[in-house]
């Protein structure tokens, strides 16, 4: 298995420089390596102090990171935090994080790259965020006894650890100091194989979203819009989204803050388009007498969806119709009920919970969503609907703490 294993990575290495030649973003996965040990060497060698890897496949798993970047920070000013990233997706967009010493790419997996990063970096600590396991640098890092850490991890029983023939991969996992879990189901399937240093931790992702909304400024538009009126918040919405949307909005039942996930002009102007009622757009809104009385308020910019949810009774989240479901994390943080498509939402454990629980519900079209919100206006429906969202989102707090605590006891790192 491992000559398969090599060769996928080599094929994986030939595949992106060929690519590179025609794709932006296959020419910046393979050139943003080339530098790479150059400056790890420059950053890292004979440097003193505490270091700590946090490797994260893309943006997703980085905003699972940055809580234990952020705490690290907090509690160990002088620790010094590497920050790597295996797609362009996470690294161009945060390359320049300011908590991290250093941000580059993750070398791929080769038992020489693994044995050069390892011997230049020198990490007192590595943490892989969620889905990350590989092969040599998990090996070599276990055989310089180096603490490896998985975080957010949540597994299936269909992945191929679990597997008859995945003895090659359960070897990969064996190499984790430990595991901290998102659900009880992960515990399970871990113990199943004979891995038993793993503790149910939940998403570290619920600490970052709690703390911004609780220091989420006001926006006085949306507030005057909604005035003392229902509001049903729309975030990241797509045209099929929108479809089961339209036909509701029009019904002018109760009022709507919508922010698509594309705001280019023609879009923009398709949505007004589709609406009978009264639309304004954030950027006249201002400009605008009555904003009250408008019905559909759009959000044309970017950069504050999570502060919006907070003037909604309701939520709609975007995306389950198309590629996969948004995060919903946001909404739920304000304790509403939460809707979205009926699609691709199963791998979002939080979807799933609230929706098992009672505080999220799927849709397939119109007739199903306005079934849905009529059952949740009635008001005892609603609060506990409410209720259940709430205490979700308060029994997952806490991976954070566990982890660095963890860090704490097994390791020499102490606060300044």
């Amino acid at each position: 298995m491992i000559v398969l294993y090599n060769l996928a990575i080599f094929l994986l290495g030939v595949g992106v420089r060929v690519a590179a030649l025609f794709h932006p973003k296959a020419k910046a996965f393979a050139q943003g390596r080339k530098r790479g040990f150059r400056e790890l060497a420059a950053r890292f060698q004979h440097q003193p102090g505490f270091v700590v890897w946090i490797h994260c496949a893309s943006l997703g798993e980085f905003e699972q990171g940055r809580p234990l970047i952020e705490a690290l920070k907090e509690r160990f000013p002088d620790v010094r935090v590497l920050l790597t990233f295996f797609s362009p997706s996470g690294y161009e967009v945060r390359k320049n994080y300011d908590k991290a010493d250093y941000v580059c790419y993750m070398p791929l997996d080769t038992a020489a790259n693994a044995r050069r990063f390892i011997s230049l970096v020198k990490p007192d600590l590595a943490i892989f965020v969620k889905y990350e396991f590989w092969h040599h640098f998990a090996r070599t890092l276990h055989k310089n006894n180096i603490p490896l850490l998985s975080v957010s991890a949540i597994f299936r029983q269909d992945q191929l650890f679990f597997q008859s023939y995945g003895g090659f991969y359960r070897n990969i996992l064996k190499q984790f100091s430990s595991f901290f879990v998102q659900n009880d189901e992960s515990v399970r399937l871990l113990q199943s194989i004979g891995i038993h240093n793993v503790r149910r931790a939940g998403d570290t992702r619920f600490d970052r979203v709690y703390q911004v909304v609780q220091q989420a400024e006001e926006i006085a538009i949306a507030k005057s819009f909604k005035a003392d009126q229902k509001v049903l918040v729309v975030g990241s919405s797509w045209t099929e989204d929108l479809d089961v949307l339209i036909p509701f909005i029009n019904e002018d039942r109760l009022k709507f803050i919508i922010a698509p996930h594309e705001i280019s002009e023609s879009s923009l102007i398709i949505l007004e388009r589709s609406l009978q009622v009264r639309s304004v757009r954030y950027s006249r809104a201002a400009q605008t007498p009555d904003l009250d009385e408008a019905r559909v308020l759009i959000i044309d910019n970017v950069g504050m969806l999570s502060r919006l949810y907070r003037y909604g009774e309701f939520a709609y989240v975007g995306g389950a119709f198309g590629k996969g479901l948004h995060n919903i994390l946001e909404a739920a943080c304000y304790g509403v009920p939460i809707f979205f498509g009926n699609r691709n939402y199963e791998k979002f454990q939080e979807a799933v919970d609230l929706i098992n629980r009672g505080g999220a519900f799927e849709v397939s079209d119109y007739p199903d969503f306005k079934a849905k919100y009529e059952m949740l206006n009635i008001p005892e429906n609603f609060l506990l609907a409410c209720e259940v969202t709430r205490q979700y989102v308060e029994e997952n707090l806490g991976a954070t703490r566990m982890i660095i605590d963890y860090v704490v006891t097994t390791s020499k790192l102490r606060p300044a």
